[in-house]
């Protein structure tokens, strides 16, 4: 058994503590030690850099706390940004609580939002046209719990967690031959509808199969938990990891990749960036616009598209010698009206002025939509 390390010798290792105890009340022991071990390297550094500060009331934010921050980025080797954040956090926790209990308000503002550094922005992950093909052949062949289960949230671009809390019905039908997968309450809150194909749903009537088959008592979930989600969650990590060994690829790859691989598959067939946030289940464009992985020829595509169409970029007036009479010529009006306040917009700079022909045009188009309703005469 390792030797437990001395207690912390510092006049304000007391005052620390009764802090953590009081923050610590409702958190787990994982939480506390994190907590503990902040107060540790805090007090550390302020007993060696600045050895004459003995109290609270002493305590400032140039030069104590900012040295500190110094001090962290200076380590060798670097402290990796999560943890960075992590002390900074705790230590602001335990610096508002003793701001509040002793009371000293300024403590509070030691340390600052802005101190707090930010993860760096991941790039997409998503599979390689050879890894998606590979993983999706192999799954297919395989055919059984994990390779249907991963085919699933490869094609529905879920979470892996949204995959293992689906319900036993969660396949549901929005019309004649048309399905829709109901994913439950999620990461974000959220729960949503996705459109499927035959396939996938051939793939839950393979899943609910397979549930049949398991000795365990019908609990409502398409998948069969042996203990509990988190153990479910890990064995199909663990699936995952011995077929990607077994094709030889990367056992790094990780099955939120298959999510990415959707959303980049979504938006090359043409899905809208609303949309794709729909399927998702996203609550921000941002968020979406991470998992998206626009490629360079995804770029040239689309620039030759609006190359050789340029006209599918603006409602074009249906042109005549003549207008039409009746309802056809109020819709060919409004086309045409449509066409030059939108031609006039566009050679607008940006400012109020291009916001109020937009909201005009919007307008417009709904008037246009509402026309086109009408019966004929």
């Amino acid at each position: 058994m390792s030797a437990r390390r001395p207690p912390l010798a510092h006049s304000l290792a007391p005052v620390f503590d009764r802090a953590v105890d009081s923050l610590s009340a409702a958190l787990n022991p994982e939480t506390t030690r994190h907590y503990r071990g902040t107060v540790r390297k805090f007090l550390t550094y302020l007993g060696a850099a600045h050895p004459q500060v003995g109290s609270l009331d002493q305590l400032r934010r140039d030069p104590h706390i900012l040295g500190w921050m110094s001090c962290l980025r200076a380590q060798t080797p670097p402290l990796a940004t999560a943890s960075c954040i992590n002390l900074l956090i705790h230590l602001r926790s335990i610096l508002q609580e003793l701001a509040w209990t002793q009371p000293l308000p300024e403590l509070a503002h030691l340390i600052r939002r802005q101190d707090v550094p930010r993860l760096p922005k991941r790039l997409p992950r998503s599979l390689t046209a050879q890894q998606d093909q590979l993983l999706d052949q192999e799954f297919l062949r395989r055919n059984d719990l994990g390779g249907n289960a991963f085919l699933l949230i490869r094609h529905t671009g879920m979470r892996i967690g949204e995959c293992v809390d689906l319900s036993y019905d969660c396949l549901r039908s929005t019309g004649p031959d048309q399905w829709a997968i109901h994913v439950p309450l999620g990461k974000l809150q959220t729960e949503r509808m996705i459109p499927v194909d035959r396939f996938v749903g051939e793939l839950v009537q393979r899943l609910r199969f397979f549930r049949s088959l398991d000795p365990l008592p019908a609990d409502g979930l398409l998948l069969a938990r042996p203990a509990t989600k988190d153990a479910l969650v890990r064995h199909l990590r663990d699936y995952l990891h011995q077929v990607c060994h077994s094709l030889g690829l990367s056992t790094r790859l990780v099955p939120h990749q298959l999510r990415h691989t959707y959303a980049t598959q979504m938006i090359r067939s043409g899905v809208g960036l609303p949309a794709l946030m729909t399927l998702l289940g996203h609550t921000s464009p941002d968020m979406t616009m991470r998992y998206v992985d626009v490629a360079l020829t995804d770029l040239r595509r689309e620039l030759d598209l609006a190359r050789s169409h340029p006209r599918h970029l603006v409602p074009q007036p249906k042109t005549g010698a003549t207008l039409r009479a009746g309802l056809d010529g109020v819709l060919d009006a409004l086309l045409s009206a449509q066409h030059v306040l939108e031609m006039f917009r566009r050679a607008q700079p940006n400012g109020a002025s291009r916001s109020s022909l937009a909201r005009l045009s919007n307008r417009l188009a709904k008037i246009l939509a509402e026309a086109r309703k009408l019966p004929p005469p």
